[in-house]
C-alpha cells in the first residue's frame, strides 16, 4: 500500500456537486493499493498513518500524531499512486489491485482505521471525485507498505 499523508486545516471531497466528506483540523490520506497487498500491509498502513507525528506540540516541534490531537482523517481512495511511467510518459496501473477487488479491500481499510481511530470521513470508491484541502505547513509524507521511501 502507498498513502500519501497531508496535514490540512479543512479538506472536502464531493461527487457529483454534493459533499460527501469533509474535515477539519487534521489529515487527508490518499490510498493506493498494490495488486498483492494484505491484511498485514493494511495494518502497517493504518498504524503509521494514526502514529505520524505532524502535529506541532507546545513548543512548535512536530512532536503529536492526529490520534494525539484528535483531528479528523479523510481517506481517499487512489489508484495512480500505483502508476508507472518509468518505460514512457503515459502511466502503467499493473501494479495496482484491480477494481472490484480494490474497493473491498478500501473499505475493509477504512473499517480498520475507524477501530483503530474513530474520527473518520471517506471519499467513493471509483467515483470522479473533486477534492479540496488547505494543506498546512504545508505538510506532505509519503508511505509505503514496502518501505520503498
Amino acid at each position: 500500500m502507498r498513502a500519501v499523508v497531508q496535514r490540512v486545516s479543512e479538506a472536502s471531497v464531493s461527487v457529483e456537486g454534493e459533499v460527501i466528506g469533509s474535515v477539519g483540523d487534521g489529515m487527508i490520506v490518499l490510498i493506493g493499493i498494490h495488486r498483492e497487498d494484505t491484511e498485514k500491509e493494511m495494518e502497517y498502513i493504518a498504524r503509521k498513518i494514526s502514529g505520524l507525528r505532524i502535529f506541532e506540540d507546545d513548543e512548535g516541534v512536530m512532536n503529536r500524531s492526529v490520534t494525539d490531537t484528535g483531528g479528523s482523517v479523510l481517506l481517499i481512495p487512489q489508484f495512480t499512486l500505483y502508476g508507472d511511467v518509468r518505460k514512457g510518459k503515459r502511466p502503467s496501473y499493473i501494479e495496482a489491485m484491480p477494481p472490484d477487488r480494490a474497493a473491498l479491500f478500501f473499505d475493509d481499510f477504512v473499517e480498520l482505521f475507524r477501530r483503530m481511530y474513530g474520527n473518520v470521513e471517506t471519499g467513493k470508491f471509483g467515483a470522479d471525485m473533486r477534492v479540496s484541502l488547505v494543506n498546512r505547513g504545508p505538510v506532505t509524507i509519503l508511505l509505503d507498505s514496502s518501505r520503498n521511501f
